[in-house]
């Protein structure tokens, strides 16, 4: 075997295992992010039986609502009173 010959066959086994090692991080870093995926998948799971356990109160929002309307109703009243009063609003 020449000299070339044997240069392009060491240049083609040192590539190779560039390439395999190439391969070997990315498919760990794929094993990697799909474990860190999964266990996510979990998490979003529980929060979503958290959320569904959490608006099991829901008939309550209604209620809740027409308070806040009041309150800010009422919030308005004011403003435009001291507005009105200091000359502000007309």
């Amino acid at each position: 075997m020449s000299a070339y010959d044997r240069t392009a066959w060491q240049r083609a086994v040192g590539a190779g295992f560039v390439v395999d090692a190439a391969v070997a991080g990315l498919l760990g870093l794929l094993i990697y992010r799909v474990k860190r995926i999964d266990r996510r998948v979990i998490d979003v799971r529980e929060a979503l039986r958290g959320a569904a356990e959490t608006t099991a109160g829901a008939e309550l929002i209604p209620q809740v609502a027409d308070g806040v309307d009041a309150v800010l109703a009422e919030g308005l009243q004011h403003h435009l009173f001291l507005g009105r009063a200091l000359g502000r609003v007309q």
